[in-house]
């Protein structure tokens, strides 16, 4: 008996923590403009319910009120890790915002990526180029007597 409480069909992160120096773009728009980042992460795993600009001037004005942003983005680390049933938890998607904000959402933004999202045009933009992104799994009718 396991008693981690911890699902266990997690699946890992497709790049590292660490890795953000691997893609210098991202990296480096996400450490001086993180607003911009953060808002394509946000509008993508909220599915378009809320927009890039308004994700990120409301980052932006967490930003200049508290001078921690990573209390507000750490949320969208959680909501895209559920989603995506990532392995993490919830104490530690703050850490990991609070300790290195630029690496994880360089992190956030790679995954989305790496699960064919092109983060520049947004999510209604992705759903029309790749139609099978909104869709629900299609569900096969039985035989019945």
């Amino acid at each position: 008996m396991q008693s981690s409480g911890q699902p266990h069909d997690e699946a890992p992160w497709s790049v590292g923590f660490c890795d953000c120096f691997s893609d210098m773009k991202t990296c480096c728009i996400a450490c001086w403009c993180p607003c911009i980042t953060f808002g394509q992460i946000a509008e993508i795993v909220d599915k378009g319910s809320t927009s890039c600009g308004a994700s990120g001037a409301l980052y932006t004005l967490i930003m200049f009120i508290t001078g921690l942003p990573c209390f507000y983005s750490c949320f969208y680390r959680s909501k895209l890790r559920k989603q995506y049933k990532l392995k993490g938890g919830g104490c530690g998607d703050c850490m990991l915002h609070f300790c290195c904000e630029t690496c994880a959402l360089t992190q956030e933004y790679r995954e989305l990526q790496n699960r064919g999202f092109d983060m520049s045009i947004g999510w209604h933009a992705n759903v029309e180029k790749n139609q099978g992104l909104a869709m629900a799994p299609v569900v096969e009718k039985r035989m019945s007597k």
